[in-house]
Formats: structure tokens, sequence, C-alpha cells
């Protein structure tokens, strides 16, 4: 009998681990990951997601000037794919903690070695690699889930936005890749399949030498002579260039190349603007 007895023990133990092992319950602060494509490389950052659920955050939840870590379980991770400018300082590629230290009016981020850290537990701030001081500021309307976004993207840089209640700081993203890519383009342009269009696009984008904008534009249409988006890229660096005529004839060949295509009321309205603007300078 007390074999019998040791024998269901064991099964209705064994029963109920297994039941405790498939059993999925929500989480309280889910996981996030954001992947993002930035410069030639990638931003990769790895958080929890608490929600207020009523309660008051900063200043209660998360205590001023204590350092936190920006989030829920374990620590933030942000992963650079290249070296890059964060907040000003140099970082160079690999992954992070993400710490910040909330106050009233700054918060301090800081980018941490620790990445095995739970939470601020563990955080040492010899292990630290970049340090530096944002400005929050006060959002219109609550964001319940702390949040965590990369945005305004341009080819060398970014700004990371996290949120919650009505907070938001912002943390900009700059990469150091002007001379790394004008010379990938000096290269490329001396390959088959030249790549005319993006290298005119790229130096028009990042404001840098116009007459090699429009040299690659030009050569790009000569083997694209339909290609409306070409020409309302012409036309766009003819008028950064001042050059009055050659923006309102580039504008106007995009206009009535793109007729009937998908893109046709876009192009139209974007060639009649650049029209606009130049037909006032005489």
């Amino acid at each position: 009998m007390k074999k019998l007895s040791l024998a269901l023990l064991f099964v209705v133990s064994s029963v109920a681990a297994t039941v405790a092992q498939d059993l999925k319950l929500p989480a309280l602060s889910p996981s996030s990951k954001i992947t993002q494509e930035f410069s030639t490389s990638s931003i990769d950052i790895s958080y929890s997601r608490p929600s207020m659920r009523g309660r008051k955050i900063f200043g209660d939840v998360v205590g001023y000037n204590d350092v936190w870590r920006t989030g829920a379980n374990g620590a933030t991770k942000i992963k650079f794919g290249e070296d890059v400018m964060v907040g000003g300082q140099e970082v160079k590629a690999g992954e992070y903690a993400l710490y910040t230290i909330p106050g009233n009016s700054q918060w301090e981020v800081i980018l941490n070695k620790g990445t095995g850290n739970w939470g601020a537990s563990g955080y040492d701030k010899k292990d630290d690699v970049a340090r530096f001081l944002v400005k929050p500021t006060i959002m219109p309307n609550e964001v319940q889930t702390f949040t965590i976004n990369i945005g305004n993207i341009t080819f060398n840089s970014c700004q990371i936005d996290i949120m919650w209640e009505k907070t938001k700081i912002t943390i900009p993203v700059k990469a150091n890749n002007e001379e790394r890519l004008n010379a990938s383009i000096d290269k490329a342009i001396n390959k088959p399949n030249i790549p005319y269009f993006q290298a005119a696009t790229y130096y028009y984008e990042t404001k840098g030498d116009m007459n090699k904008a429009m040299e690659y534009v030009n050569k790009a249409l000569a083997q694209n002579p339909n290609a409306f988006y070409m020409y309302n890229l012409k036309a766009r660096i003819a008028q950064r260039q001042g050059d009055r005529e050659e923006a309102i004839a580039a504008a106007r060949k995009s206009i009535d190349l793109a007729k009937g295509t998908a893109n046709e009321a876009e192009y139209k309205r974007n060639g009649e603007r650049i029209i606009r603007a130049m037909s006032s300078k005489r």
C-alpha cells in the first residue's frame, strides 16, 4: 500500500510538473526587439515593455536620480553595427546595456558593457562607454506601455526616442560615414552596373557635391531616358544649384513622363512645386 501511495504521488507530481511546463501566461512586461537599418549596417534594440496599469511612473515606480534598466526585467540592450556618435560621444560597434538616470529636468543616458546584468543589479560605472545628458519633453498624450522607437532616419543620422507616461527623451545618433561612402561610390562608379542614380541621390540627400550629383543623374538618364523619377531628382538638384532653366525643364519632363503611371499625381505635385519656386527667380 505504501509503495502504491508513493507511486501515485510520483505520477501526480509528474503530471503537475508537465502541466506547469505547458502553461503559458501573458507577460506583464513582454519582450520586444527592434532591428532598424541605419547607414551601412543596423541598430538592434532588445527590451521589455512594462505598462502603467494605473500607476504614477516617473518619480514613483521609477525613482528620480536612480540608475534605471530603461524598461523591465533584464537591462535593455542596444547593438550598433558600426562605429557611431551617440549623444555626441564616440561609440564603437558592438552591444551595450542602455541605462538611464531619470530626473525632473534632465536625464542621464548611459551605455555600459554590462549586457548580462539583470536590471540595474550589477551595474558598475567603470564599465560605462558613454554618458551624457538629455532634456525630457512632455507629450500631450500618455504612452501607456513603455516604448522605444528609432526614427528621423537620414543617410547618416537618426534618433532613438524613449517614451512612457507623458515623458519622452531623444537620443541623437550619427554615423561618421561620409568619407567611407564617398570612397565606396568612387570605387563603384568604375565597375559594371554603375549605380549612377543611387550615387546622385546620395550626394543630393547629404547636401554633398551637387556637381557630382548632376553628373551622375545625367548619366543615369542616358541609360534610362524615360525614368520620370530620375528627372524629378535632376530638377531638385538643379534647383539647389540655382539653375532656373534646367530645374523647370527637368520638372516638366518628369511630369510628362509620369502621366498614366500610379505615381502621376505625386510627381505632378512635386514638379509643379519646383516650377513655381523657380519661376519666381528671375
